[in-house]
């Protein structure tokens, strides 16, 4: 068994010498290096994580905090930077959640808890696909029974404000590179429950799920998202879908 053992050892590090291993959410591939050296790999669901690579490149270690983070790798914005030596903190309200993330990002603070801006009792609908999970009513419904997506699940659950979690478990001294919010419906009361003179990430990014009809309609002025965020000194930057993305103007 030693030998055997020895073995496999020795085959690993070789091929660990020649070749990079790339994981996808259900498959993974081994390629040389030389090969791999050509390829980048990005985890979100509409590019987020490949332009942050472009606003902090050359930036070895960083720290994010991800609110609505769902998966450890699935359309997560986060998981390339963790991949890079970076941690963070990772938020989502969905019950057993974060036993996920404490298995694959060990390396990061992983919590299990709700959102909003002041502590309530919510209902958290649940679908059979768990991107679509989350508080608001009037959206959940609307997307019940559609495309096949079905509420499977209720659950009443206690929310905390953001700025109650960070005062909690961000690190002492801690500067947030980048911030993530996509909470299904809810952003804007995350983004409100915040202390922002305290916790000042310099890139911003947020759900709008008006966003893109705002945009086709040339007023994504007029989003509420927008216009708070402007309103404590941020700048729209970037859209991606339903991704904005704001800059800090100090």
């Amino acid at each position: 068994m030693n030998i055997v053992l020895r073995k496999l050892k020795s085959a690993y590090r070789r091929l660990k010498k020649r070749c990079e291993v790339a994981f996808f959410f259900n498959r993974f591939y081994v390629y040389e290096k030389k090969i791999y050296d050509y390829h980048n790999i990005y985890y979100s669901q509409q590019g987020e994580d490949i332009i942050l690579s472009k606003l902090f490149w050359g930036k070895d270690k960083g720290f994010y905090l991800d609110v609505g983070a769902f998966h450890p790798q699935r359309f997560s914005n986060t998981y390339y930077f963790y991949l890079q030596g970076w941690k963070g903190i990772n938020i989502d309200a969905k019950p057993g959640s974060m036993k996920l993330f404490n298995k694959i990002r060990p390396n990061d603070i992983n919590l299990e808890i709700p959102i909003s801006d002041k502590q309530e009792t919510l209902t958290y609908y649940e679908f059979n696909e768990p991107a679509l999970n989350g508080f608001s009513e009037e959206i959940s419904k609307e997307r019940d029974g559609l495309r096949n997506y079905q509420i499977i699940a209720k659950k009443d659950l206690k929310t905390y404000t953001l700025s109650e979690v960070l005062d909690k478990y961000l690190p002492e001294g801690q500067a947030i590179d980048f911030m993530n919010v996509d909470v299904e419906g809810l952003d804007e009361k995350v983004l409100k429950s915040n202390n922002w003179k305290k916790y000042r990430p310099k890139i911003v990014l947020v759900e709008d799920l008006q966003a893109s009809t705002l945009l086709s309609s040339g007023k994504i002025n007029e989003s509420t998202i927008v216009e708070f965020m402007e309103k404590i000194g941020y700048v729209l930057h970037i859209t991606l879908g339903n991704t904005l993305i704001f800059a800090s103007r100090g």
